[in-house]
């Protein structure tokens, strides 16, 4: 368990100091904006999507560690996926860090490096806030706040 842990935890820095689609996308089709009032991150989140699959997805902000792994995880997770498939895996990305710790989640590739903030309900919002954002997005509304 402790060789997991250990893994994770690389994912996570990994992903912190060379976060995947740090950027702007010039004409995006979908944005919306994070903002977690707890700790302070924020987000602004870029999506393209032609027809029904998403071609682009990028983000720019500033936040802790987990905020901007699971923003950069997220973001190669979902490029070429349809919005329902997006929409699916983030029902099972937020099943997963909101388990109890003492129950086993589903194994989501290196998504499951944020499994562990389930030990840490306040670091949840940290971990999801892109995720909301991005559901957001799609919805075509505007997050102000990931309650």
């Amino acid at each position: 368990m402790s060789d997991l842990r250990d893994l994770y935890q690389e994912v996570i820095l990994d992903h912190n100091k060379r976060p995947r689609n740090f950027r702007a996308i010039d004409v995006p089709t979908h944005f919306a904006e994070g903002y977690n009032p707890l700790c302070g991150d924020r987000l602004k989140l870029y999506v393209k999507v032609d027809g029904d699959v998403i071609t682009d997805l990028a983000f720019l902000g500033s936040g802790c560690a987990i905020s901007k792994a699971s923003a950069s995880l997220m973001t190669d997770a979902l490029r070429g996926r349809t919005v329902a498939e997006a929409q699916a895996l983030f029902e099972r990305f937020h099943h997963v860090v909101t388990t109890p710790p003492d129950q086993p989640v589903e194994d989501l590739g290196k998504l499951s490096a944020l499994a562990g903030v389930r030990e840490f309900p306040v670091r949840v919002k940290c971990a999801s806030l892109a995720w909301h954002t991005l559901k957001a997005a799609l919805d075509r509304t505007t997050l102000t706040s990931t309650e």
